[in-house]
């Protein structure tokens, strides 16, 4: 069906529980995208985005229009994902490395010529070192900032998404770049 997500929310509130089925397969993907970014792990991002998808569903008259499905969707997301996270924390005292995915986004943004074997060694190293730069940020700097630096959303939706007003939001994201900086900083030097 071609239902805008209003349509969609709408058929699905009158008992068509198919409906619900387009906005999955029309927000899956980058729900699991952000899900994936902040655990780094794709099993807790699959088990994020099934418990965001039935949350989703058992909450949708809840859901009051005043920001679009994605924002609402999101916002879901991020709360699922920040219980995966403390739980992976409670079982393992520490969080598990594996962000490939982000550090290869990062190093996917180089310039398309082929790189030299220095630059090529250069971006192995930061990326080595941006999985653990990345660990060290409080949850809220880490999703604010995934959200913003891989998402590409905007500061007031983010806002809106970790519920927290738009300077705190952009405060997050500042002391995560600030951090991010300080740790990648050694590398930096020998570029100059």
């Amino acid at each position: 069906m071609d239902w805008t997500d209003a349509e969609a929310v709408a058929e699905v509130r009158a008992g068509n529980t198919d409906a619900f089925r387009v906005l999955v397969e029309r927000h899956s993907r980058a729900v699991f995208r952000l899900a994936y970014r902040m655990t780094g792990n794709e099993q807790d991002a699959e088990d994020a985005v099934q418990e965001t998808f039935l949350r989703a569903f058992k909450q949708l008259r809840n859901f009051d229009g005043r920001s679009g499905f994605a924002t609402w969707i999101y916002r879901i997301c991020t709360n699922c994902t920040i219980d995966t996270l403390r739980l992976r924390k409670k079982r393992e005292q520490k969080w598990v490395t594996g962000l490939e995915d982000a550090e290869t986004d990062i190093l996917s943004q180089q310039p398309s010529k082929e790189p030299s074997p220095e630059q090529l060694a250069h971006g192995g190293e930061i990326a080595g070192r941006l999985g653990p730069a990345l660990e060290t940020l409080s949850t809220m700097e880490r999703t604010a900032f995934v959200m913003r630096h891989y998402e590409g959303l905007g500061i007031e939706e983010i806002g809106r998404m970790l519920d927290v007003k738009p300077n705190a939001a952009k405060h997050s994201i500042f002391r995560a770049v600030q951090k991010l900086r300080r740790a990648l900083e050694p590398l930096m030097e020998g570029v100059r």
